[in-house]
């Protein structure tokens, strides 16, 4: 029998994360994408949302309506940019960032059950063989 293609895997393990993460996450109220969103302004800082949808892996629209919620339950505030009065630009709140700290163990553990598959001495290649991947299909796109 042939072995799956690697893309296959891949797949599979990014299905099998966003199960866990939806259900670790559904008690304090965030979707998968939500949290990504969150993630995205607690690392980068202020970012618009075209930028958020961007770092997100969704579509502008999408990221409208998540924003709208996010912004509704007080985890997120838009403000305009100084420096370009057009753009609206989206920060984490206090509300957003404490939520995130809940969530942090959550997710960590989710991130241990995987790690904890692969021999210690491996989980620097797996990180790095994960960006490269990554990093030769975004030199790719258009």
């Amino acid at each position: 029998m042939d072995e799956p293609l690697t893309l296959y895997l891949v797949k599979r393990l990014e299905l099998a994360i966003r199960a866990r993460m939806d259900e670790a996450l559904r008690p304090v109220g965030l979707t998968t994408l939500q949290f990504t969103a969150l993630t995205a302004l607690r690392r980068r800082g202020d970012l618009s949302s075209a930028q958020l949808a961007r770092r997100s892996f969704v579509t502008p629209q999408t990221m409208n309506e998540m924003v709208r919620t996010l912004e509704n339950q007080g985890h997120v505030a838009r403000e305009r940019d100084p420096d370009n009065r057009r753009v609206l630009l989206l920060r984490l709140t206090d509300p957003g960032r404490a939520l995130l700290e809940r969530c942090d163990p959550l997710i960590e553990a989710i991130e241990q059950s995987i790690l904890g598959a692969i021999p210690s001495v491996q989980h620097a290649l797996f990180r790095q063989s994960l960006e490269l991947g990554y990093d030769a299909l975004a030199e790719e796109a258009p």
